[in-house]
């Protein structure tokens, strides 16, 4: 029986087993926040935004007794996600079991957009249109069935959740299909709850009702897709050497003879990417506002520039809706619609309590080594072109 010359720690995490395509395209919430002051005026804890693409930022550090960074400048990479407002449509109500939650009942709005209607049609353009008419009519002929089932919540009911989409007419993208999610409420007594998720219906809500600046939230999201990747590349085992026999990008050994199959913790190829992942208290830098032209100056820098580089960013466009700077990266492609969630963890970090202190926002072409920050100071710089001197 053979033995290994040098003892080394496994490649890669058994914690996500299997890798395989997420079924959650959207970042799906499996919890939320604990519910734990009542006093508390009702909230909503979560958002659902698009993530638009990266720029950095320069901002000076205060830390104390960290020698190396305290009081001054550091570049920091940071995500744009543009948050268009969203719509609430429902109400659910939950009754706790010793198994966990049970559905009790939902309440609709009486009008829904076409959006969100796309939602729960195969083929809208075949179809006939007839979702919720029926439904609608109960506001007009039967209120007290409305009432009744809202008094139902009221009664038996201990989590609440309201059901809002997002109005991705907005965000410019090709989809017309709204992203339709539970949000939970939290705050106030059930019967709060389900006032103030009524008093929501077919309302808009921004992102800065939900998030405040420097807060940190927790982020689901499906991350980008890869294919079909080795071992090499989906699990960083070490190559094998030059002389190898058929091919080095290999593991050397898949197991002993007897027992006569491959374990699970043996790193195979397969599917890499396109996993559904949750990332913890990540820090909310800055909250723009649509129709802000001037939301990326800073006192340092007094140049009049809004989030949009130079050229707008690759493969996604211009920012024209409310948006977030996220630090740091998220996961996902350009497009990919992404669920911000209050933290459930409470942030330990010294780093996430500190003052932002931004000093510079770039705003650079993205497409190359860009000079300008904005079109403005380019053509100041370049002159007109012949192309357009006539």
């Amino acid at each position: 029986m053979s033995h290994r010359k040098f003892e080394a720690p496994r490649h890669g995490s058994l914690q996500y087993l299997p890798k395989k395509r997420t079924r959650h395209h959207r970042g799906r919430m499996r919890s939320f926040p604990k519910d734990l002051d009542p006093s508390a005026p009702a909230a909503l804890t979560a958002f659902v935004g698009y993530k638009a693409g990266m720029t950095h930022v320069v901002r000076e550090i205060e830390r104390p007794g960290a020698k190396m960074i305290h009081k001054k400048d550091c570049v920091e990479a940071v995500t744009i996600l543009e948050t268009p407002p969203m719509t609430v449509v429902g109400v659910v109500g939950y009754v706790e079991t010793p198994h966990g939650l049970r559905t009790l009942t939902t309440v609709w709005a009486e009008h829904l957009s076409d959006e969100v209607k796309r939602r729960f049609y195969k083929n809208w353009y075949r179809s006939k249109r007839k979702a919720f008419t029926k439904y609608a009519k109960k506001y007009s002929e039967k209120a007290q069935d409305i009432d009744f089932e809202l008094n139902r919540i009221k009664e038996y009911c201990g989590v609440v959740r309201v059901l809002a989409h997002t109005q991705i007419r907005k965000v410019k993208l090709r989809q017309k299909v709204a992203h339709l999610c539970e949000i939970q409420v939290n705050g106030g007594s059930v019967s709060d709850k389900v006032d103030f998720a009524k008093d929501l219906f077919e309302q808009d809500f921004n992102v800065d009702s939900v998030f405040s600046l420097g807060e940190t939230v927790d982020i689901c999201s499906a991350t980008r897709g890869h294919g079909t990747q080795g071992v090499i590349s989906r699990w960083g085992v070490t190559r094998l050497p030059r002389k190898s026999h058929r091919g080095l990008r290999k593991v050397g050994c898949i197991g002993a003879w007897h027992p006569s199959r491959c374990r699970f913790t043996l790193a195979r190829a397969g599917q890499k990417g396109y996993h559904h992942r949750t990332e913890i208290n990540k820090r909310i830098m800055r909250i723009g506002k649509k129709g802000d032209t001037n939301d990326c100056s800073t006192e340092t820098d007094l140049t009049e520039k809004s989030i949009t580089p130079v050229g707008g960013f690759p493969h996604y466009g211009e920012i024209n809706e409310d948006w977030l700077m996220i630090k740091g990266c998220v996961g996902g492609s350009r497009k990919r619609a992404v669920t911000l969630r209050k933290s459930i963890v409470t942030t330990t970090k010294r780093s996430h309590h500190e003052p932002l202190n931004i000093k510079f926002i770039d705003t650079s072409s993205k497409y190359g080594h860009g000079r300008f920050q904005t079109l403005e100071e380019k053509n100041k710089f370049l002159g007109t072109l012949a192309s357009k001197s006539n």
